[in-house]
């Protein structure tokens, strides 16, 4: 009687590599925000003659914010946005210099300024799609402006016009429309940029990995969101002076936030 041939035994398949996706996502704590701002500025204080370069950068954004307020008031809340938006574009020099400190390196400027060609198609993806919220963000502004005004309000006493009660619809609106782009947008960015500079993601997996540290850490981010603006803000009021110094801190803080949000699996 023949014997059965014993089955063979299939090769074990190789293990799957890791995703994005599987990056853990930590939980933070109301204090947090306050630690990375604290972390910004050591690192400034430690590089400044380099943070003081990106703070001249953020200086000249402002000045040109406020050409465009001067020749285009509708588009100025928007742009004002933008202004935020480029922020962690130009900031890549800053988490490169704070990735350098973080693992006892010597930062220089020359690598800082060329820390975005490693990930470059990511970055150029990320930044379309940025963009393109931005402009959409514009448009609803006109909107806003044409439904309310019958013609573009002049940028004589344009602040005494838009607070008048009786465009209190038209406040409420702009607000409503404006906090909405806002949040996508910050949403999506919030740790996306040094994330796709750290571990040469693609654009896709660190703008899903900042929603889904937003949706895992709703009242911290919004902290953080709001204390980024607050700080900005108040940068901008002694004719943006104040930027040399908050611009390259808060820089520095976004690295040391994506470093306290995200980590490799356990």
């Amino acid at each position: 009687m023949t014997e059965a041939t014993p089955a063979t035994e299939s090769p074990s398949e190789p293990p799957r590599p890791p995703s994005v996706f599987d990056l853990t996502v930590t939980d933070l704590r109301a204090g947090d925000p306050l630690q990375w701002l604290r972390l910004g500025w050591a690192d400034f204080v430690r590089c400044p003659r380099i943070g003081l370069f990106y703070g001249l950068c953020f200086f000249l954004m402002g000045h040109a914010l406020l050409a465009v307020f001067r020749a285009a008031p509708a588009y100025v809340l928007a742009l004002s946005a933008g202004f935020l938006l480029m922020g962690p574009f130009l900031c890549l020099g800053l988490y490169d210099v704070s990735r350098a400190l973080q693992n006892g390196q010597r930062p220089s400027l020359r690598a800082s300024l060329l820390a975005w060609r490693p990930t470059q198609g990511s970055m150029a993806i990320f930044a379309g799609v940025l963009l393109i919220l931005e402009m959409l963000w514009g448009r609803a502004s006109l909107v806003v402006f044409a439904v309310t005004f019958n013609t573009m309000p002049s940028t004589t006493n344009l602040l005494a016009q838009l607070i008048n009660p009786e465009n209190l619809s038209f406040l409420i609106t702009y607000t409503v429309v404006g906090g909405f782009f806002a949040a996508l947008i910050f949403v999506t960015s919030v740790i996306s940029i040094p994330m796709i500079m750290d571990r040469r993601v693609d654009a896709i997996s660190a703008g899903l990995t900042s929603i889904r540290a937003c949706l895992q850490n709703p009242g911290v981010m919004l902290q953080w969101g709001a204390l980024i603006t607050l700080l900005v803000g108040l940068a901008m009021l002694p004719l943006f002076a104040g930027l040399f110094v908050i611009g390259p801190v808060v820089g520095h803080a976004t690295w040391h936030a994506y470093q306290g949000t995200v980590s490799d699996p356990a």
